[in-house]
């Protein structure tokens, strides 16, 4: 387990230095487990997945986690599981602050804004969201907004 969770941070980083990060293994380990729940909490804030929302959690999976389509269905299913036995987001937040760098953590926020403008549109509660888990995550109001200005020119093209 503990081995798990090493290579899925070794993969994060890799990931940040632009490597390809290959994730092989049954389940999701916590780190992807975490991630994939988190996003899955700021699409699901406003009470509507849209199917925009959905393929862009399930693409930013592939992309940036190196994960295969069928394997970023099925961490995407288990975040979803995983939200929805949370209490709080610190079980998920926590995890990622202590186990990513800031850098990291930033590219996170910007995930989070890449699913939230997938259908078009930021609903306040899903913004709320993103504020509360940057906050979580220790990621400045500054970076957390150059990120949401980012994204959003880019889904603006």
């Amino acid at each position: 387990m503990a081995s798990s969770l090493f290579d899925g941070l070794r993969s994060v980083m890799r990931q940040i230095a632009g490597e390809p990060r290959p994730v092989r293994h049954e389940g999701p380990d916590e780190l992807i487990l975490a991630v994939a729940a988190l996003l899955f909490h700021v699409i699901d804030a406003d009470g509507v997945v849209t199917e925009e929302e959905r393929k862009r959690l399930i693409g930013v999976l592939v992309s940036d986690y190196g994960l295969s389509s069928a394997e970023a269905e099925r961490v995407a299913e288990a975040g979803r599981a995983a939200n929805d036995e949370a209490v709080d987001l610190y079980r998920f937040t926590s995890l990622l602050k202590t186990r990513l760098d800031e850098a990291a953590r930033i590219r996170f926020v910007e995930e989070l804004w890449e699913v939230t403008f997938a259908d078009g549109q930021v609903h306040e509660l899903e913004d709320n969201v993103i504020w509360r888990v940057s906050d979580l995550l220790g990621v400045s109001t500054r970076d957390r907004m150059l990120r949401k200005r980012a994204v959003a020119g880019r889904t603006a093209d």
